[in-house]
């Protein structure tokens, strides 16, 4: 994992990251959902300090040990890691009140998010073809969503509950899309395993400060369930982030949809939720939606880049 600012670009290696890396978080979400009731702030403690021991395996391995650890930017990763922990335990509070395959098509609201927020905050122009997919992605969300949203359920307690959850899911992936933008940053100067270990360490620190509200007692096969989540999930960080230097975003970002696939089959098989037409019909629609959005981002790209090849010096 090397640091630098112009990384070997090797776009078969970041899709296969990639891939692996959804892999990775699939199992962590579906081991955290198998765990059953266990506080918020107890779950993301237990993600993220075990997270950290396959970062330091990795730093090890690749010899980094001594100088891993060190950055120049601690406010950068602190900043990261708070905006980061916000998401995460919304993200988990939600995925004990929706089905996995719900869970996860809700989730892709986030790279919408991410659009509306850089045309908001980093003065980036999207243009009506971008604006228009965002408006038809969020359709998408409220289409998979709307069972949910009406309380027409058999049982108010039951779809308030999950009411609640859609809302907490919607949170957290709008936060996720701001601790996007400072990964972003970060990758250009930090390497991934430094990235990873300071969100694992200041996630962990932030669930150990939920404990005075009162953790629950766990059983042998729960310890051992969120274990195997934080584990899952330190993995998944780093190959995501390894990903980045690889790949352009435009090129690796089609693939973290192979997810709802893996998400309806583990949900299917594990946990007996057989997705809705309007989990299927929705998360289609978000999906073409996001696909439609990488697409858009890729030929602007390709447009802007003679234009920058012809531009005279700036004197």
């Amino acid at each position: 994992m090397t640091g630098g600012v112009s990384p070997e670009r090797r776009p078969l290696v970041g899709i296969a990251l990639k891939i692996v890396s959804v892999v990775a978080f699939v199992a962590m979400s579906s081991l955290i959902k198998a765990a059953g009731e266990v506080f918020t702030g107890q779950v993301v403690f237990f993600r993220s300090l075990f997270a950290i021991i396959p970062v330091v395996m990795v730093m090890a391995w690749r010899r980094e040990l001594k100088t891993a650890f060190y950055t120049h930017r601690p406010v950068g990763h602190v900043l990261r890691g708070l905006v980061g922990v916000s998401s995460m335990g919304l993200g988990f509070f939600a995925l004990t009140r929706l089905p996995l395959p719900e869970w996860v098509a809700i989730n892709y609201a986030q790279p919408l998010i991410v659009v509306v927020f850089s045309a908001l905050f980093l003065g980036e122009t999207v243009r009506v073809y971008r604006w228009t997919a965002v408006a038809v992605g969020f359709v998408g969300v409220v289409i998979v969503s709307w069972p949910k949203l009406t309380l027409l359920t058999s049982g108010a307690e039951m779809g308030q509950g999950e009411a609640i959850g859609v809302a907490a899911v919607l949170a957290s992936a709008a936060i996720s899309a701001v601790a996007m933008l400072l990964v972003r940053r970060l990758v250009l100067t930090e390497q991934s395993a430094t990235i990873v270990f300071w969100f694992s360490a200041t996630c962990t620190v932030a669930g150990l400060a939920t404990l005075p509200f009162g953790w629950s007692p766990l059983s042998l096969s729960q310890a051992a369930i969120l274990i195997g989540a934080g584990l899952c999930g330190g993995v998944g960080q780093i190959l995501m982030t390894e990903s980045y230097r690889h790949a352009d975003m435009s090129t690796i970002a089609p693939f973290e949809y192979t997810s709802m696939i893996l998400a309806i089959v583990i949900g299917y098989i594990v946990f007996a939720e057989v997705p809705t037409a309007y989990t299927l019909v929705g998360g289609t629609v978000v999906v073409c939606a996001g696909l439609f959005i990488i697409w858009r981002e890729q030929r602007l790209g390709l447009q802007r880049a003679p234009a920058r090849k012809v531009s005279p010096p700036q004197g």
